[in-house]
């Protein structure tokens, strides 16, 4: 009988592992799906290749190339809310780089970036070495950018001008059909999936999710891997500054506002657990494109502004009931 018991309990157990299993691995493709078949039966508009183009435009500079950056950050257990003002500080950057000072094209990507790091290695000293809270430090860079945006801009626009050609032309160029910042999204995945599956760096900040203790007894430097992702997350999120200036011919401290809590919702609908150790790549694009598509049925729908961040909380809130239920299925 006891052995009976035990047989029933096990395969109970066997099957709410594969259930969590099966919502954490398919969860966010099968979100996707649905999503996709809801909006086109929605509107007409939305599978027509204009709309599917422009989605992916808006993903590109908003969400998508963040996203990454939040990723990684997400696997060590850390938060950045910086994210959002960084692009603000790297759009403003751009065009004081260029119309201002007229630097040249290479010149100005390589000083924008080098912001985004900057940035970056402050949070991630803090974070790192003084142990300060991710929450906290990144909440206060998020103020810092912003602050030195609107400095820096005068709390005005900044034209790109002629000096901003090159810009302008990879913002609204298209290569094989598909818009440039679209590919460069595509590149920023593709490179952010292998270092993360194949690399040394990305299995050890999986790992450091996991159990920073035990890496820490290992003989690796943490710290040093914790200042690494702030610094792709920076530099990520200055690239998607200068994305939003080549889109839009000028440098704006108005870029990014909220966008932090957009990267998070793509990154947590894409399945990475907030606790740390668990996320990919691949789950972490369907889940910006999710954000994308939801914000492009809501436009087509005509819903206001305002209450397309209430529906995206909402969304957000959702999305950590799946996780949280996939959770308790493995565990309990």
């Amino acid at each position: 009988m006891s052995s009976i018991t035990d047989t029933a309990v096990a395969t109970s157990r066997n099957r709410r592992l594969d259930i969590s299993t099966f919502l954490q691995r398919f969860g966010t493709a099968g979100i996707f799906i649905i999503l996709v078949v809801v909006a086109s039966l929605w509107s007409d508009i939305f599978l027509t290749k204009l709309n599917m183009l422009n989605v992916l435009r808006q993903v590109a500079s908003s969400a998508g190339i963040m996203a990454v950056g939040m990723l990684f950050v997400i696997l060590t257990r850390g938060i950045d809310l910086s994210v959002g003002s960084i692009a603000a500080l790297g759009s403003v950057l751009t065009g004081y780089f260029v119309a201002i000072h007229g630097y040249s094209t290479p010149a100005t990507i390589l000083f924008v970036l080098l912001a985004g790091a900057g940035c970056g290695v402050v949070t991630g000293f803090f974070v790192a070495y003084l142990r300060l809270p991710s929450f906290v430090m990144s909440l206060a860079m998020m103020a810092i950018a912003r602050g030195l945006s609107l400095i820096i801009s005068d709390g005005r626009p900044i034209p790109l001008g002629d000096n901003g050609t090159a810009f302008t032309d990879f913002g609204s160029g298209f290569l094989f059909g598909i818009p440039q910042p679209v590919l460069l999204m595509f590149a920023v995945f593709i490179v952010g999936g292998i270092v993360l599956n194949f690399t040394k760096f990305g299995r050890i900040i999986t790992a450091i999710g996991s159990n920073e203790e035990a890496v820490r007894l290992s003989g690796i430097a943490v710290p040093r891997y914790i200042i690494a992702v702030y610094v792709i997350s920076g530099m990520l999120a200055s690239v998607a500054g200068i994305i939003s200036s080549s889109r839009t011919a000028v440098g704006s401290s108005q870029v990014g506002v909220a966008a932090e809590l957009n990267v998070i919702a793509a990154v947590v609908i894409g399945g990475a657990s907030l606790m740390g150790g668990r996320g990919g790549v691949v789950n972490t694009f369907l889940g910006a494109l999710i954000m994308g598509i939801i914000a492009n049925i809501m436009n087509l729908a005509g819903v206001p502004g305002y209450h397309q961040q209430v529906y995206m909380g909402l969304i957000i809130i959702i999305a950590m009931l799946i996780q949280y239920s996939a959770g308790t299925l493995k565990h309990g």
